[in-house]
């Protein structure tokens, strides 16, 4: 995560006190675990699967998409820190313990978040989980009507491009709605030794099937540490931590930097902030189906609003 910091600009942000405090990232995933870099940063969860009251993760998905956002790296003495580590999480288990799951424990988390933003000031809502294009395709969808319903109530909503790459329109649900930011992994020509589940070039592509340009931003999505649910069971320092590769880390890097550019401009509206991320891309010189707008650069997006 040191590496990605310096490649989306967070010093900064952090050069001037700027951490993401006061801004909530809720997160509908896997769950998330009592990992000690995320001591006192849940302020709400919600068990969509089995019902049970108190914050767990039996998969690892999801609190690794929370440490990318808001850990506050204590054991890894900052290294493994996440992108706005002052931010407080709401998270909403929706993923059972093989990271599966169906659109209406999805949909039924999105309408939990919406309700609850005032209680925990969220934010941004962040969906690192998403059908392939062949189930649900179509932007009259249940799953597209859902996160177009939280943009509308004022949430920005961060949704991953899918795995589902290289051919042009494989963005996956609900990353095809028009309002949402939808983010891709800008290094996913990186072969991983023995990870075929992650072949090369798997980041989704566009356009939608209505022409609609996606992903609006990419951010580094391979080979990225951030904390491991299953510490516990070896503490040896290398342990907490643990690399995961795909649009789900790509996607939080981006809510990770959305949440410290409200810290500084908390007034501003949720299309406001897409146009500022837009704007301020870096462009990496991929073809525009890949990398959309460009980069996410943090350093570029705080320096004149």
């Amino acid at each position: 995560m040191d590496r990605v910091r310096k490649v989306i600009g967070c010093d900064y942000a952090y050069n001037q006190n700027i951490y993401g405090q006061g801004i909530g990232v809720a997160v509908l995933d896997t769950g998330i675990s009592d990992h000690p870099d995320m001591a006192d940063k849940i302020v709400g969860f919600k068990d969509f699967v089995n019902g049970k009251d108190h914050y767990y993760d039996d998969n690892g998905h999801g609190t690794h998409i929370c440490g990318i956002i808001g850990g506050n790296g204590k054991s890894s003495n900052g290294k493994y820190m996440g992108v706005a580590p002052r931010c407080h999480l709401v998270v909403g288990k929706v993923l059972d313990h093989r990271g599966d799951g169906n659109s209406d424990d999805v949909i039924e988390g999105i309408d939990w978040v919406i309700n609850n933003m005032k209680r925990y000031k969220i934010r941004i809502l962040n969906i690192s989980v998403g059908t392939t294009k062949e189930v649900e395709s179509e932007e009259d969808s249940s799953l597209v009507k859902a996160v177009d319903k939280a943009w509308d109530n004022g949430l920005v909503v961060v949704v991953a491009a899918g795995n589902n790459g290289p051919n042009p329109g494989s963005i996956g649900c609900p990353g095809i709605s028009r309002k949402v930011i939808t983010v891709g992994a800008y290094d996913d020509d990186i072969y991983i030794a023995g990870r075929a589940s992650k072949r090369e070039y798997y980041s989704g592509r566009g356009p939608t099937s209505s022409c609609v340009c996606k992903p609006e931003v990419v951010a580094p999505g391979t080979q990225i540490y951030s904390c491991n649910y299953e510490y516990g069971k070896n503490k040896r320092f290398a342990r907490y931590y643990t690399a995961k590769s795909g649009t789900s880390m790509a996607t939080p890097i981006v809510s990770g930097a959305i949440a410290l550019y409200l810290s500084k401009y908390p007034d501003l509206q949720n299309i406001d902030v897409k146009l500022k991320l837009l704007k301020s891309a870096r462009q990496v010189k991929l073809p525009k189906n890949q990398q959309g707008w460009g980069m996410v650069d943090v350093g570029y997006m705080l320096k004149a609003n």
